[in-house]
């Protein structure tokens, strides 16, 4: 019986490639340079071998790296913190809402200052309880003309009786001014007086009824008119600046307040924190792409020490 030459029994068992073959990679004619990256072993080597090159590598590599730091470090402070920003003066007298005329100087350890105190800008027309110094002063005259004893066509009282009852309305008119000064006083105030404080002193600083009066408007572009709005009628406390400047104020008041004691055990306050940052954060961005470059923007911008740190990248607490 002849031999079973075994065939092919199926066409799919043949792999053909039709796709073309991989040309070699075209050799490179340049002289093989050293990078900057040199391996453990390479290094083990060299600082056996020729340790004065390893100690010049060495100096080298720490001098890039103090450099490095040292511009990170005028990078971060040029930019400020993300939820602080540049501390100025106007910021500042948010601690006193404006009560104070100078700066508290930073004390060390045995608590002797390290540095001068410098003046703050002062409102000393905004009072507590939500009054202003020229009511105050007003109510103060009526009620002293109100109160003061005199003399009428029915009353006839003798000068010297006349005298006396004068001497002891001054005397009752001075303790019941000092006792109004107390109440009024912001300095003995609570958290949420300041904060109402605050308030009023970022929309009269910030406000567009005033600042249209004093800061020049934003230059038109080429072939645009400028348009004629009518004038306020009362206070500005919707502009995107005067909401800017009062989340500025409610996050440094809640930021003082998380450094103290046990506060970075509050997690309420550091989300309620975050919200107000992220809150800002938007209405800066929208600030910049309507106002970017004009007064408005530069006088909030230098007034509340924001920088590019507060509006722009991702802000984590």
């Amino acid at each position: 019986m002849p031999p079973r030459i075994p065939g092919v029994q199926r066409l799919n068992t043949f792999s053909l490639c039709l796709r073309p073959a991989v040309k070699p990679p075209t050799p490179a004619f340049l002289p093989i340079t050293q990078t900057a990256s040199v391996s453990q072993k390479e290094k083990r080597r060299v600082a056996k071998q020729d340790p004065y090159r390893w100690a010049q590598m060495q100096q080298r590599t720490n001098a890039h790296l103090e450099r490095r730091q040292e511009i990170e470090a005028a990078r971060e402070q040029q930019l400020g913190d993300p939820v602080r920003g540049i501390q100025t003066p106007f910021i500042e007298s948010f601690d006193s809402a404006g009560q104070a005329p100078l700066s508290k100087p930073l004390v060390d350890d045995e608590g002797t200052p390290i540095e001068e105190p410098h003046p703050l800008p002062t409102s000393p027309h905004i009072l507590n309880n939500l009054l202003a110094k020229g009511e105050v002063d007003t109510a103060i005259e009526n009620a002293y003309a109100l109160t003061q004893p005199m003399e009428t066509e029915f009353t006839r009282l003798h000068p010297k009786e006349l005298e006396v009852q004068k001497h002891e309305h001054e005397g009752q008119h001075a303790k019941a001014v000092e006792a109004l000064q107390r109440i009024i006083d912001l300095e003995k105030g609570s958290s949420k007086d300041r904060r109402h404080a605050n308030i009023r002193r970022c929309i009269e600083t910030f406000g567009r009824h005033e600042t249209d009066l004093t800061l020049p408007p934003k230059a038109l572009s080429r072939g645009q008119q400028r348009e004629v709005r009518p004038i306020r009628g009362g206070p500005d406390t919707g502009s995107s600046e005067v909401q800017i400047a009062i989340l500025t104020a409610k996050i440094r008041a809640l930021a003082n307040e998380l450094e103290k004691g046990r506060g970075y055990k509050d997690k309420v306050g550091k989300r309620d924190l975050r919200l107000m940052v992220h809150k800002r954060q938007r209405l800066l961005a929208y600030m910049e792409r309507k106002e970017r470059g004009s007064g408005r923007w530069q006088h909030m911008v230098e007034q509340l020490g924001l920088t590019e740190a507060n509006y722009k990248g991702q802000i984590t607490l």
